[in-house]
C-alpha cells in the first residue's frame, strides 16, 4: 500500500499561536468541541481564544497523540505534575452544551 503524503501549510499569522491556560471540552454524539481560553489574573471575564470542532474518531486519534507525546515529553524533562489541590476554576451555567471538562 502506497502512503500518500500531504503538503501542509502554515501561515505566519497562525505560526504565532494561540496562548491558552483553560479548555473547555464539550460533545454531543456527532462532534467534540474544544474551546481554548486564556484566564488573566484578577479579571472575571475571559474569552474563547480558538474553538476546534471534530468528529468522535479524531478526538480519540488526538488523545492518543497526546498520551504519546507527554510520554516522550515526561522521559525527556520528568514527570508532568498537577497540583490536584488549586482552586478549581467554575464553569458558567450557560456555557456550551454537553459535558465539560477543564
Amino acid at each position: 500500500m502506497e502512503e500518500t503524503q500531504i503538503n501542509i501549510e502554515l501561515t505566519e499569522e497562525i505560526a504565532q499561536g494561540v496562548y491558552s491556560n483553560l479548555a473547555i471540552i464539550t460533545h454531543s454524539s456527532s462532534e467534540f468541541v474544544l474551546d481554548f481560553i486564556r484566564m488573566m489574573p484578577g479579571l472575571p471575564k475571559a474569552k474563547v481564544q480558538s474553538r476546534i470542532i471534530v468528529t468522535p474518531e479524531h478526538t480519540k486519534k488526538l488523545f492518543l497523540a497526546l498520551q504519546e507525546n507527554i510520554a516522550r515529553y515526561e522521559a525527556q524533562h520528568g514527570t508532568i505534575k498537577i497540583d490536584h489541590n488549586a482552586p478549581q476554576v467554575p464553569i458558567p451555567l450557560n456555557f456550551g452544551a454537553g459535558t465539560a471538562q477543564a
